[in-house]
């Protein structure tokens, strides 16, 4: 059986437990509290704004109590949030806009601008803002919603785990973003396969500094810990010196991170100081990580491990074991305890040990394809079986590595990146024949996304044009920060860019300027 309203059953079940702490402010939350707040709002966005069971509901905000609560809320009517990646342009928020025709929009008052200008290009019905409104905002102001809603328990005609309670958008291969759709079934697996993998207990605490509009943010630690009951110390975002410091003040146990954040952890000036000694494990995930980074950490006595996942499985699909965090570097461990993999050809038929093969994904955390996207979710799924796009390879022992990504993308900072919607803003520019995305290794955020430009003939463009160009257009992580103009492209027979070679051809004159 799989339980519709989590929080409502936590707050019964643990009602003073401390649920959230807001790092910034020092506010507390228990369960019963958090429980609370979430049966109002979800009261007020039914009898207010006419949200229903299927309905969606946005928001845009960076890390904040208010975005659990709306999740929560949502759940409980059996509506859908879409939490929304603040770092896009309004060009790239307003597709995501049209495409999941959201009945309410929840934002902070520093969107307000952002809000303004979707508006007069979104249908929005309702608009309520968290923080101060001006004069002129046609919206509700978020605690004035919350003490209107009413305190009775939201009951729901109907309720199938398959229903969506997320939906959340990844950059698509064909240049425009998918909405991943995780239902209340394949998040509470998540949880499962989170929790009974990594050991995670009720004592447990852990910091939310990823965004929350990323899986990374809510699933990989965020909805599992809540699940079962522990403590969340929510950031604004990524600083790696606050990090530090919240780990220390609140004793952390638990810490999920990309490589990047670790990085740039260790070079903080505050890294020997503080006292690690809560902490149980560190977790990296998004990208493999360099063993001088878990050598590092472990001189300093803390436990480090890895993980693999994607927004469409989980995420905690995998794990490595804390003592083969050195002995397997580069490996993803084993799969978690209720999901499948297999590792297949281009034929679909399972590849033997040792060899290559695309990493399929089966069990209760895989979702349920993409929304209004028929195409891409049949793409995607087969007999049970989604298709991860990701290359991989089993060891003599079993265990599993990622060797490369069959759908091009790039991974910077733990942020995927898309070459081909990356080349679509560049083709757009007037004096750009053509334009192709690549990756390079980068030692701070893994990789880079540079670009090679074939320019339009006897026409005069710079570099620095470009990526203007791309400013308005793109997030900053996913503007390319080299410029390379070249002749011509290497083709495959297809007459598709030999990326490969490409890169190669990138590195060559990167090489021949030093």
């Amino acid at each position: 059986m799989i339980v519709r309203d989590w929080m409502a059953r936590r707050a019964a079940v643990s009602p003073e437990q401390t649920a959230l702490i807001d790092a910034a402010s020092g506010a507390q939350l228990t369960y019963r509290q958090l429980n609370a707040r979430a049966t109002r709002l979800a009261n007020f966005l039914r009898d207010e704004c006419g949200v229903e069971s299927g309905d969606r509901v946005g928001i845009l905000a960076m890390n904040r109590a208010e975005v659990l609560e709306a999740f929560f809320a949502a759940a409980k009517l059996t509506a859908v949030l879409v939490p929304l990646n603040y770092r896009l342009t309004p060009p790239e928020l307003q597709y995501i806009l049209e495409d999941c025709q959201p009945k309410v929009l929840i934002y902070e008052s520093e969107f307000r601008a952002t809000v303004h200008q979707l508006r007069r290009e979104a249908t929005i019905e309702s608009l309520i803002t968290i923080g101060a409104a001006e004069a002129g905002d046609e919206c509700f102001k978020y605690e004035d919603a919350i003490n209107a809603g009413r305190v009775e328990t939201v009951e729901v005609a109907d309720f199938d785990p398959e229903m969506p309670a997320l939906i959340i958008y990844t950059s698509g291969t064909t240049g425009r973003p998918k909405g991943a759709l995780l239902s209340h079934r394949m998040l509470t697996w998540n949880s499962i396969n989170t929790n009974v993998g990594w050991d995670i207990v009720s004592t447990d605490v852990t910091t939310i500094h990823a965004p929350l509009f990323h899986t990374g943010g809510f699933n990989v630690l965020t909805l599992p810990l809540l699940h079962v009951g522990g403590t969340l110390v929510i950031l604004r975002g990524f600083d790696a010196a606050q990090v530090l410091e919240a780990i220390e003040r609140y004793r952390c146990t638990l810490f999920f991170g990309v490589p990047t954040m670790f990085q740039m952890m260790l070079e903080a000036p505050r890294f020997e100081a503080i006292d690690f000694g809560s902490i149980r494990y560190f977790i990296s995930g998004g990208a493999p990580c360099p063993v001088p980074l878990i050598e590092a950490y472990q001189k300093r006595g803390v436990a480090f491990t890895q993980g693999y996942g994607l927004t469409e499985v989980g995420p905690n699909c995998f794990k490595l074991a804390l003592e083969d965090a050195v002995r397997k570097a580069g490996s993803i461990g084993l799969p978690s305890f209720h999901s499948e993999a297999r590792l297949v050809d281009d034929k679909g038929r399972d590849v033997r040990r040792g060899q290559v093969g695309e990493l399929l994904l089966q069990g209760g955390h895989v979702c349920s394809g993409y929304w209004q996207n028929r195409e891409a979710t049949e793409a995607a799924l087969c007999d049970g079986w989604f298709y991860t796009g990701d290359l991989a390879r089993q060891d003599e022992e079993g265990y599993y590595y990622i060797v490369g990504r069959a759908k091009d993308m790039i991974i910077s900072g733990g942020e995927n990146i898309y070459p081909a919607e990356v080349e679509a803003v560049l083709h757009a520019h007037p004096l750009v024949a053509a334009a192709a995305l690549v990756g390079l290794p980068d030692p701070k955020w893994g990789e880079t996304p540079v670009a090679a430009v074939l320019k339009k003939h006897n026409c005069s463009v710079t570099a620095e044009e470009i990526i203007d160009f791309c400013s308005g257009q793109l997030a900053r992580y996913k503007i390319p920060k080299r410029i390379f103009f070249i002749e011509e492209f290497p083709l495959l027979a297809s007459g598709k860019v030999f990326k490969r070679a490409l890169k190669e051809e990138i590195e060559r004159l990167i090489n021949s300027e030093l």
